[in-house]
This record gives structure tokens, C-alpha cells and sequence, in this order.
């Protein structure tokens, strides 16, 4: 009889739950998470396990990669689109796991995407060359709001980052603002030289794979805006439709609408945040560098305004790539915008 196991997955323990076909319940029991102690448990039911299902924490690479290098055959659960029954009055882990197996036995598991082993690192890397910029992005628009404040200047962010400190003496009269600005400008430089680190470490060992050489016809998107898009795009064949690819990254509208009426707003998290920033940088860049995605952009933005008028030429962005992906084909902007 084939069985079907769920792990609950925390941060130091989980719940391993292990059922039949017919929902009997065969093992639970909590374990800390050693890779050894959960190979062990699993071993006597590894002829008949038909998969194990693993709830996509923040923690799972570990168990993962060790489980599937092991020959178990491992599904990722999406935990924002599992449902369980509201009128439930009490769950806990041993619940949750043995939920996992019933919807794996059921075909019914939403499944997330696993990615390969190899790129994953570098995908982290990436992600952590935006960390940075965002936070040097917070740091040079410190010290431009107190420049302003004290001193009704206005500095932009491409010269605070060449500050001297024998400027910034000049410029302030007081000492603790002269500190503030010192520390907060070799911060910036600090970022600088680890995002170019990083930059330089990701291209000398990542090179963009066919299907994504494309995107760099894109005006404005280049090495980095496109490995980016690259690396957490994954397998692009992964998204059946264009709209399933528009939406995660994030560039649908989330709303709840009934009898032509909004009623109120859906999860607008859900996607990926990394594809959804990539994308609004791109949008950015080809409105300085497209004509027509200018005109797109002027005419959204006096409809509505500037932010949702990035949006929405972010979306038209991201579904012209998922062709241009998917299809092999080049960047058209008269068939994009017509």
C-alpha cells in the first residue's frame, strides 16, 4: 500500500507525519532537524513512500537537497495557497503534517518551485546585492533630508557619495551633524565597494543562458537587471500562461471584486519580490531609453499618477519578456506598445 509522508518544517525541530492511503495515520513524532535522524525514521517506509511533502519555510534548502540526494521523492508545499477548513478549532504541527500528506495523496498539493542546487547560491547572492543597494539607497536619502533641513540644499544622490570629508566639514556647523555625515558617507562607500564585489563575482561565474540573452534588448536592462531576472525565473516553461508569469512578479493588481464592486484586497505579497523590484527598475530604465514606453508612461501617469504609471509599464514589461523567453525572440517595442 503506498504511503505519503508531510514534514512540518521550524527552525530547530519538526513533525514528521507519515500516512497510508487510506489517511491511516502510521508515524508522528517530532525530531530536531538532523538530516541523519529524519534518513533513519524514513528509511523503513522508503519502498512505499510515493513522496514527502515539505512545507517552504526559510529554512528548507537542508532538508531538501539531503531528502532528494537521498532518492525520496520531495514536493516544496506552498503555504499561501494551501486552505484548510476555517470552522477548525484547534491544529498544531502534528496536524499540519499529516495535511501535507492528505493533499499530496489527494493531487491536490500546491506545489512551489525547487531550484537547482547549483545556481541557488548565486541566485542568494544576488539577492543580497539588492539588500545593499536598497540600503545605500537609505543612506544617501539620509543625509540629503538632513543636508536639507539644516541648510535648505539639495544634493543629488550620485555627488553625496564623493563627499570629502573636508567638504563635509565645510558644510555643516555643528560637530555631531559633521560626525553623522561623516559615518553616513562611508557607509555609502562601503556598500559601493560590495555591491561592485559582488557584481564582479556574479559575472565572472554566471553567464546568461540562451532564453535569457534576450532580455538585454530590452532598453535599459543589462548583465545585471537580466541575470537577476534570470536566476529567479528559473525554468521558464515552469509558467503555463503569461498572466501566471505576470503575477509572479508581482505586476497584477490584488483585489477582491463582486457585482462590478471592490470588496476588498487579496495577497498582494504573493509572487516574488525580487522579480517585482527587477521589473520596476526596468520599467524605470526604458522610459529614459524607449520613446514609446515614454508616451506609455505620460499617458498613464496623467490618468493616474507616477507610481501606478511605473507599474503599469512594469507589467508590460514582464509579459513581453515571458515571450521573449519563452519564444527566443528579441525585443519589439512597436509590438509591445503598437
Amino acid at each position: 500500500m503506498p504511503l505519503y509522508a508531510g514534514i512540518d518544517l521550524h527552525s530547530n525541530n519538526n513533525f514528521i507525519g507519515i500516512c497510508d492511503e487510506k489517511d491511516t495515520r502510521l508515524y508522528g513524532r517530532r525530531h530536531e532537524n538532523r538530516l541523519e535522524d529524519i534518513l533513519n525514521i524514513l528509511e523503513s517506509f522508503k519502498s512505499r513512500l510515493q513522496g514527502i511533502v515539505v512545507e517552504s519555510t526559510y529554512n528548507w534548502y537542508w532538508l531538501v537537497d539531503g531528502l532528494m540526494e537521498n532518492g525520496y521523492c520531495v514536493h516544496l508545499a506552498n503555504p499561501c495557497a494551501i486552505q484548510t477548513y476555517s470552522g477548525l478549532k484547534f491544529t498544531d504541527d502534528k496536524w499540519d503534517s499529516f495535511w501535507l500528506a492528505h493533499l499530496l495523496r489527494l493531487g491536490l498539493l500546491p506545489e512551489g518551485y525547487i531550484y537547482d542546487k547549483k545556481s541557488r547560491p548565486i541566485r542568494d547572492l544576488m539577492r543580497r546585492r539588492i539588500l545593499f543597494v536598497k540600503q545605500r539607497t537609505t543612506q544617501i536619502l539620509s543625509v540629503q533630508s538632513m543636508i536639507t533641513r539644516n541648510l535648505g540644499k539639495m544634493f543629488p544622490g550620485s555627488s553625496i557619495s564623493r563627499f570629502s570629508d573636508n567638504f563635509v566639514e565645510k558644510l555643516f556647523d555643528s560637530p555631531e551633524l559633521i560626525f553623522t555625515a561623516k559615518a553616513q558617507v562611508a557607509t555609502i562607500r562601503f556598500l559601493d565597494e560590495r555591491i561592485k564585489a559582488i557584481e564582479t563575482e556574479i559575472l565572472a561565474k554566471m553567464s546568461l543562458q540562451k532564453e535569457f540573452q534576450m532580455l538585454l534588448t530590452i532598453p535599459g536592462v543589462g548583465n545585471i537587471l537580466g541575470l537577476t531576472i534570470m536566476l529567479e525565473v528559473g525554468d521558464i516553461g515552469r509558467f503555463p500562461q503569461v498572466g501566471d508569469y505576470s503575477s509572479y512578479c508581482r505586476c497584477v493588481e490584488s483585489k477582491r471584486i463582486s457585482n462590478g464592486k471592490k470588496k476588498g484586497k487579496n495577497n498582494a505579497k504573493n509572487g516574488n519580490r525580487y522579480l517585482a523590484w527587477a521589473y520596476v527598475e526596468a520599467a524605470n530604465f526604458a522610459r529614459r531609453y524607449c520613446q514609446k514606453a515614454q508616451r506609455f508612461y505620460q499617458r498613464k501617469s496623467a490618468k493616474t499618477n507616477s507610481i501606478l504609471a511605473t507599474k503599469a509599464l512594469s507589467n508590460k514589461l514582464a509579459r513581453a519578456s515571458y515571450y521573449m523567453m519563452r519564444d527566443h525572440v528579441a525585443y519589439d517595442a512597436a509590438k509591445l506598445f503598437g
